[in-house]
C-alpha cells in the first residue's frame, strides 16, 4: 500500500502539468484555459528509497519492487463549486476518495497565463477551495443530521454515537473552520466515526506552491506567506516548479541530476512531495527481502505486525504466527539475514509488536 493523493486548485495554476510531471505521463491535458481537465486522470510512481538498493545488493535480489503512490488529477475547481459552478459537484465527490489533499497554488507571475480570479493570491486561492469544500460538507451533514436525530431518539446505537460527532463538525463549519481541526480533541474511539463521514475537509492537506524556475531553489514572497498558513494549520508545504518537473520527467536519470544541480536544486520535487505526504499522514516503510525480490511495503506508525503482514495478503494477517524482524541497519551493517541471526539480531515478534520504519521481516503464518 502507499497512498493516494487527489491534486486539487483553481484552474491554471499548474495541476496537470505537475501531474504530467510527477506521473511521467501525457495522461493529462495541459492548457491555458479554465477546465481543461475534464475527468479525473489517474497515474501511479514508485516510492524512491535508497535502502531498497542496499538491501537488494546484499540479499542478491533479482527485483527491486518499491511501494507506490497514487495522484488523481481533479478537475479545477472554482468559487460557487459547491452549488454547481464551474464544474460543479461532480468532481467534489472524486476528492472524497484520497488520503490526502495536494492543493497546488500558483506562486509565479505570467501576464500570458489567465489567472481565473485576475489576481495572484496563493493564500486567497486556497481560502476559495477550502471555502468551497467546507461549504459542500455542511450540505451533505445537514442533510443527514436530521435523519441521525431521530434514530437517535429511538436509541440506536450507531446513531448515537454519530450524533454528536457530526454536531461537533456542524458547528466547526459554521465557524468557518474544516473539519480536520476536530481530529486534535476527538476522543480516540470518536476519530473512527468522523473518518466514517467521508467529508471533504477531514482530509490532510500538503500545499504544492508552483513557482517560476528562478524562484525553484529559494521560494519568493508568495511560497512565505502559504508557509506560515501551512505552519499555523498544522498543514505540510513544498515548493515546487512544475516547469522544471516537466523538463526532469523528459531526462535520462543522470541528465537529470545535472540539470537539477545546475538550478541549485539537491533532488526533485516529486521525492520531495513524496517525503512530505509521508510525514503528514505518518506513515513508514517495512521491507521483505529475498533472493526474488526486495520489496517495500507502507503501512501508518504505529502498525502491529499482524495488521502489517495483512497489507502483503489478507492470509498473513488472519493466519499470523510471528514475524521474524531484523533492524535495517543491522541487516547493512552485519551484511544480511544470516549473519544477523549469527549476532543474534534477528528476533521473533509476536502479535503486539509495533512494526518499525526500516524493519526487514519475514512474517510466519498459517492458514
Amino acid at each position: 500500500m502507499g497512498f493516494k493523493c487527489g491534486i486539487v486548485g483553481l484552474p491554471n495554476v499548474g495541476k496537470s502539468t505537475l501531474f504530467n510531471a510527477l506521473t511521467r505521463t501525457a495522461a493529462a491535458q495541459a492548457a491555458n484555459y479554465p477546465f481543461c481537465t475534464i475527468e479525473p486522470n489517474t497515474g501511479e510512481v514508485a516510492v524512491p528509497d535508497p535502502r531498497m538498493k542496499k538491501l537488494a545488493e546484499i540479499a542478491g535480489s533479482k527485483e527491486i519492487i518499491p511501494t507506490r503512490i497514487s495522484f488523481v488529477d481533479i478537475a479545477g475547481l472554482v468559487r460557487g463549486a459547491s452549488k454547481g459552478e464551474g464544474l460543479g459537484n461532480k468532481f467534489l465527490a472524486n476528492i472524497r476518495e484520497v488520503d490526502a489533499i495536494v492543493h497546488v497554488l500558483r506562486c509565479f507571475e505570467d501576464s500570458d497565463i489567465t489567472h481565473v480570479e485576475g489576481r495572484i493570491d496563493p493564500v486567497g486561492d486556497a481560502d476559495t477551495i477550502e471555502t468551497e469544500l467546507m461549504l459542500a460538507d455542511l450540505e451533505s451533514l445537514e442533510r443527514r443530521v436530521d435523519q441521525t436525530r431521530k434514530r437517535a431518539t429511538g436509541k440506536d446505537k450507531e446513531a448515537l454515537a454519530q450524533l454528536p460527532v457530526m454536531e461537533a463538525v456542524i458547528k466547526l463549519l459554521n465557524e468557518g473552520k474544516p473539519a480536520r481541526l476536530l481530529l486534535k480533541i476527538l476522543a480516540p474511539e470518536d476519530v473512527p466515526i468522523l473518518k466514517s463521514l467521508n467529508l471533504l475537509t477531514s482530509h490532510p492537506v500538503l500545499y504544492v506552491c508552483n513557482v517560476a524556475e528562478a524562484d525553484a531553489a529559494t521560494g519568493n514572497d508568495y511560497t512565505a506567506a502559504v508557509e506560515k498558513m501551512a505552519t499555523e494549520q498544522g498543514a505540510e508545504c513544498v515548493i515546487i516548479s512544475a516547469a522544471i518537473e516537466a523538463e526532469v520527467a523528459q531526462l535520462p536519470e543522470d541528465e537529470a541530476k545535472d540539470f537539477l544541480e545546475a538550478l541549485g536544486l539537491t533532488e526533485a520535487g516529486l521525492d520531495r512531495l513524496i517525503r512530505a505526504g509521508y510525514h503528514l499522514l505518518d506513515l513508514i516503510t517495512y521491507f521483505t527481502v529475498g533472493p526474488k525480490e526486495c520489496r517495500a511495503w507502507t503501512i501508518v506508525r504505529g502498525t502491529k505486525a499482524p495488521q502489517a503482514a495483512g497489507v502483503i495478503h489478507t492470509d498473513f494477517e488472519r493466519g499470523f504466527i510471528r514475524a521474524n524482524t531484523i533492524a535495517y541497519d543491522d541487516f547493512v551493517t552485519l551484511g544480511g539475514e544470516v549473519p544477523a541471526k549469527e549476532a543474534g539480531k534477528a528476533r521473533d515478534e509476536g502479535k503486539e509488536y509495533v512494526v518499525q520504519d526500516g524493519d526487514v521481516i519475514h512474517f510466519r503464518f498459517n492458514t
